[in-house]
């Protein structure tokens, strides 16, 4: 089995989660108010709005050719209609380094995280949503100059989740009128505002930027239950499929998968706890990449896949190597049967404030908070070797165990 000879191999972050002091989004508001809901807030993060050379520099010098970073919509426009030449500088100086290094940018205009202004407005339910964030990404586009891959929004099906969620959570009037029996699923409404702002969206960037354009999808890759068949159809219609069926005619999707979830008679079914379970608190299934892959390929009309996360939040680094080693199995085993896969991407490529936690660890780098110096792991040194072998094929097991107790 052959991948191509282009394909990506790289690591992902986002703006949030890894620069710092990211206090004109709406995420900094909500971790410095909520303090059961977000229980550690984000601060200096790991300082990668400073620190984005060594970043990148640590990954390229392991072997990985690829790195996914977010241009963050709330430093670009603080304030609804002021955007800032200077924060625009400061991502083409990004887009600059991970190629001067020898990495390939991917890049994602928005990763959960919008300006104050339009949450507070109404956010996603606002009228003008569609017309603001076409906005931000024409202005955006300007330092697109080069860059072959842009993902328009990071998993829209749970934004549209965290919508109904923040809903729950946030809004005393919106959670006391929820009915005991409700759902906590991904709203629709917003799914389809989300779809006609990643539409506009394409269209902005295939005039402004010779880039190939798509989003992401987060998928469950839910299993059935005997007897629940139309409770996986329909659970997988609002979670994925609305999603998935956004992308076509897109020039690739942007698979993300960590685990799967079985679905039962009243909707998915809550992870149950078991000593293999990671710790997000979700079962250990590297072959969740697999199933998505294929579904994501079916349910698009075969639009081209690329994997722009995938990992597994552990302190044991040899088990981050015994699921990815896993998960890209079932990977080259899509590209055999035919699909068009065109890189992964782990997540992540450091250790990085989880939405309100700090304890998941996903990286390949780990980050001292104190003094923010960086330490890779064995896991990245193994990533960057089945980079330079374009594969697991002829890998032998000497070289794995090699590289994972150095």
């Amino acid at each position: 089995m052959n991948l191509r000879d282009d394909f990506l191999w790289g690591a992902a972050s986002s703006a949030h989660q890894t620069e710092g002091n990211n206090n004109a989004a709406d995420w900094w508001g909500y971790e410095n108010r909520s303090r059961p809901y977000f229980p550690e807030r984000s601060g200096d993060a790991v300082d990668s709005y400073h620190r984005y050379p060594e970043d990148m520099a640590l990954l390229a010098d392991a072997g990985l050719n690829a790195y996914r970073f977010g241009i963050e919509w709330s430093r670009i426009e603080p304030e609804e209609g002021q955007f800032s030449r200077a924060q625009l500088d400061h991502y083409r100086r990004m887009i600059e380094t991970a190629r001067k290094v020898g990495l390939e940018p991917v890049v994602t205009l928005h990763h959960f995280t919008s300006p104050r202004w339009f949450s507070n407005r109404g956010g996603w339910r606002h009228p003008a949503a569609v017309e603001s964030f076409s906005r931000y990404v024409d202005r955006a586009s300007s330092v697109l100059g080069g860059v072959n891959w842009v993902c328009t929004i990071n998993e829209p099906n749970i934004v549209a989740l965290g919508v109904r969620y923040l809903d729950m959570t946030l809004d005393s009037r919106a959670a006391s009128s929820r009915p005991a029996n409700a759902r906590l699923e991904p709203d629709n409404e917003i799914g389809d505002v989300l779809v006609r702002a990643h539409r506009e969206a394409v269209e902005i960037l295939r005039t402004t930027t010779t880039a190939n354009v798509g989003w992401t999808v987060g998928q469950q890759a839910f299993e059935e239950t005997a007897g629940n068949e139309d409770v996986l159809a329909r659970t997988n219609e609002v979670w994925e499929d609305r999603y998935l069926a956004g992308a076509r005619g897109d020039d690739f999707l942007g698979v993300q998968s960590y685990t799967s979830q079985r679905v039962g008679a009243d909707g998915p079914i809550p992870h149950p706890e078991h000593p293999d379970n990671t710790l997000m608190g979700w079962a250990y299934r590297p072959d969740a990449l697999g199933i998505a892959l294929r579904r994501a390929w079916d349910i698009t009309d075969h639009v081209p896949l690329l994997v722009t996360e995938n990992g597994i939040a552990t302190s044991d680094d040899t088990r981050r190597i015994a699921y990815t080693t896993e998960a890209l199995t079932h990977l080259e085993d899509a590209v055999t049967d035919g699909i068009d896969i065109r890189g992964y991407l782990h997540w992540s490529a450091l250790d990085n404030f989880e939405w309100g936690r700090w304890a998941p660890t996903f990286g390949l780098i780990g980050v001292d908070r104190a003094t923010f110096a960086r330490t890779p792991k064995p896991s990245l040194a193994w990533l960057g070797q089945v980079a330079r072998n374009n594969g697991l094929s002829g890998l032998t097991a000497v070289q794995t165990i090699k590289v994972s107790t150095s």
